[in-house]
């Protein structure tokens, strides 16, 4: 039976060490030799793409919260290529490639329409007229909301 030895595990600790210093030297250098020029735009905050305007409790385009969705779904969508490609080795050797090929090459295909849909749909552009039209539909949604408000406000008086 091998007894336990410490000295086994100096490389892995070497290498975090190495990890370590490494991350702490650049945070040091960059702060001891870059500019230091501070700006309007420097100093604002940023907030995801959203320029942080107005108030903290403004509306956000339904727009956003698409993105990070469809962002998932494709990003789990491409987990599944994994253990498909692990399988797929066991099924060349025992010569059943041909059906799950096929079925893999289904899955992105399907894949791919939905892609395609998505970016026909414009749903990647973040260009200035995609700002202007979310700035534009959560002002409208706000102003729906107002607009209830009040509605409730007068019916309760």
């Amino acid at each position: 039976m091998n007894e336990f030895q410490l000295i086994a595990y100096l490389p892995i600790l070497l290498m975090f060490l190495v990890a370590a210093g490494f991350g702490s030297s650049q945070v040091i250098l960059s702060a001891l030799l870059g500019q230091r020029k501070a700006t309007k735009t420097k100093l604002m905050p940023y907030e995801c793409g959203k320029d942080p305007v107005g108030s903290a409790r403004e509306r956000f385009s339904v727009k956003f919260y698409l993105i990070a969705m469809l962002f998932i779904l494709f990003d789990i969508e491409v987990i599944f290529l994994v253990p498909w490609a692990v399988v797929f080795r066991d099924f060349v050797a025992s010569g059943n490639a041909a059906f799950i090929y096929i079925e893999m090459m289904v899955f992105v295909a399907l894949l791919l329409v939905g892609y395609v849909y998505v970016v026909k749909k414009g749903t990647f552009e973040w260009g200035d007229r995609a700002r202007v039209e979310a700035e534009t539909e959560a002002k409208i949604l706000a102003r729906q909301e107002r607009l209830a408000a009040i509605q409730v406000e007068r019916k309760a008086a």
